[in-house]
């Protein structure tokens, strides 16, 4: 089976980090808000297929089931193409680091993007789970499976914890992403997500994206306990420790192993070794 070894993968995400940041605003706006509706389908069924599994029976089950229906978002953002945030915290800084783009054009798409996410999400968030009742009346399944995600993240948690909780959530999604580029058929694609995306949920870690989804229809399905304050509390820590866990963690960990020192010359592919590993290519300076 081909794929791409971990030099190569630099390659090719300093290469997707670059058409990311020159995208025009138009592309970027369509494409986030289908990002945004796609994490937020995943959240959906998420708490739709984990409903009624009562945790003191089921235990770690729920949550793991919760993973594992969840990958259905980064699926979905990375094989039919959209704009997702959390991915563009490690690609588009691979870019600027290897000199392929610039801070003022990251921001740009930091910020756009972070808009259409939130339209997205916010969109399928009440239209399509409260609005179509999807998500119950207080006291049905899907009304307390949500009621608990929520409540956890808006209340229970503060904001050290959704910060460190968000470092570790990105690190993985952007591993998801990164492992993604590495597969050159849609199920080797599908199977490199699958993994790291059902272990950030799996292990209660924080998605600003996905949040942006669980905390608004909580709130528009009446959870009681929280309002607008602690949804917004929770989406700046989240965005933070995201982007520590995807800009830090693999961005400027693996440009550090397999792009520094070769500027914007990073797009010539790299040789690998005989054990598939694959080599930095070229010396560090």
């Amino acid at each position: 089976m081909a794929y791409k070894t971990p030099d190569q993968i630099a390659v090719a995400a300093a290469a997707s980090g670059e058409k990311k940041a020159h995208l025009p605003v138009s592309k970027m706006v369509v494409g986030g808000f289908l990002a945004g509706a796609y994490i937020a389908f995943a959240g959906l069924l998420a708490v739709d297929v984990t409903a009624g599994l009562d945790p003191a029976i089921w235990g770690g089950v729920t949550t793991l089931l919760t993973g594992a229906v969840f990958s259905l978002g980064l699926v979905l953002v990375i094989i039919a193409g959209s704009e997702l945030l959390t991915g563009n915290m490690a690609l588009v800084p691979i870019a600027l680091l290897t000199r392929r783009t610039t801070l003022g054009r990251l921001g740009l798409n930091w910020g756009v993007v972070l808009v259409a996410n939130l339209l997205g999400a916010l969109f399928v968030a009440y239209f399509l789970a409260v609005q179509t009742h999807v998500i119950g009346a207080e006291g049905s399944a899907t009304f307390t499976r949500l009621a608990a995600i929520a409540t956890g993240k808006a209340v229970t948690e503060d904001e050290t914890t959704i910060f460190l909780r968000a470092i570790g959530c990105n690190w993985l999604v952007c591993l998801g992403v990164w492992m993604a580029m590495a597969a050159e058929d849609v199920a080797g694609k599908v199977l490199a997500i699958f993994f790291p995306i059902t272990a950030f949920v799996a292990l209660g870690f924080d998605h600003v994206v996905a949040n942006m989804f669980f905390l608004p229809a909580a709130h528009w399905a009446g959870v009681p306990g929280f309002g607008w304050g602690d949804i917004v509390r929770n989406w700046v820590f989240a965005g933070l420790g995201n982007v520590v866990g995807g800009g830090v963690f693999v961005g400027l960990a693996y440009w550090f192993l397999y792009l520094r020192g070769r500027g914007a010359d990073a797009t010539s592919a790299p040789a690998a070794t005989s054990d598939g590993a694959g080599t930095a290519g070229a010396p560090h300076r």
